[in-house]
């Protein structure tokens, strides 16, 4: 019989503390996730098991460790990437965006071109989204050509998930039987996908309000960003988009989130409809 109890809960902060707006602009500062102030205690639930993992009595004692404390914060903002991370996504999400670059993109580029084609999914989670690409590529006759599919995500939980490529049925809730039958085998309780599919993603990780250290990826001609945006203020989404359009050359593709606007935000990039689909096109000279 297992006696052993579980760690007691942090009290919430007191009322007028300083501590939920302190804590909020400092993961706003470091993740560009932003919680209204009404929002925060959504905030100190995902940090909760954090906290008591370090034996924090406060909130205000897990602030230190992560503002001040050079021994432990840079491994603890990668675990509070992990406790922040999404990773509701999954095949064939937002399908006439990849339609449109591999039937109106790619072709362009490589009509004028001989170098690789870069494509970046900047927030890939547990990695559909950039399978998902290579699929439709290679469905679509372009898998022999010098095309390079880069992933990248700031949750180092959600990237082990993306390179092992098992998945259960929630994942597969748009992709074709005939695509699932061939490009995956049966698992356990789940699917496993094949080498041939997985081995042409390189997946790293990467903070998007800190891509300057993201030195590994190289410049790109289309970025896959979707639903992301929609966590972040807007003062992030601009810094992020900056950050875009200096690995871009001009008329790159950027993909955002279909209910993401950047209209108001940017005038490095220029909506244009594509093959169908809405994409962000990057604006030469600014």
């Amino acid at each position: 019989m297992n006696l052993a109890r579980a760690p007691a809960p942090l009290p919430p902060p007191i009322p007028k503390s300083p501590v939920p707006e302190l804590l909020r602009d400092l993961v706003h500062e470091r993740t560009g996730i932003y919680f209204e102030l009404e929002r925060t205690g959504l905030m100190f639930e995902k940090l909760e098991a954090r906290a008591i993992a370090h034996n924090c009595r406060s909130y205000l004692d897990y602030y230190y460790i992560l503002r001040y404390d050079d021994t432990k914060s840079a491994e603890e903002w990668r675990r509070v990437m992990d406790a922040f991370s999404v990773q509701e996504t999954y095949f064939w999400r937002e399908l006439d965006q990849i339609r449109a670059l591999v039937d109106c993109v790619v072709p362009a580029w490589f009509r004028q071109n001989t170098a690789p084609l870069r494509i970046w999914s900047a927030a890939c989670a547990t990695g559909e989204e950039p399978y998902s690409i290579v699929m439709a590529l290679r469905d679509a006759g372009w898998g022999h050509h010098p095309i390079e599919v880069w992933a990248s995500d700031s949750s180092e939980i959600a990237l082990t998930k993306a390179r092992a490529g098992v998945y259960r049925e929630r994942s597969f809730r748009a992709l074709p039987l005939a695509l699932r039958a061939k490009y995956f085998t049966a698992q356990g309780e789940g699917w496993l996908l094949k080498s041939e599919i997985s081995s042409q993603v390189k997946f790293c990780w990467a903070n998007l309000v800190d891509l300057e250290r993201a030195t590994e990826i190289p410049p790109v001609q289309a970025i896959f960003c979707r639903n992301v945006f929609i966590y972040f203020s807007p003062g992030t989404i601009k810094r992020v988009l900056a950050s875009f359009a200096r690995r871009m050359p001009p008329e790159g593709h950027l993909f955002v989130g279909a209910s993401e606007s950047l209209l108001k935000l940017t005038r490095q990039f220029e909506l244009k409809e594509i093959g169908g689909a809405f994409v962000y096109v990057r604006e030469p000279g600014l």
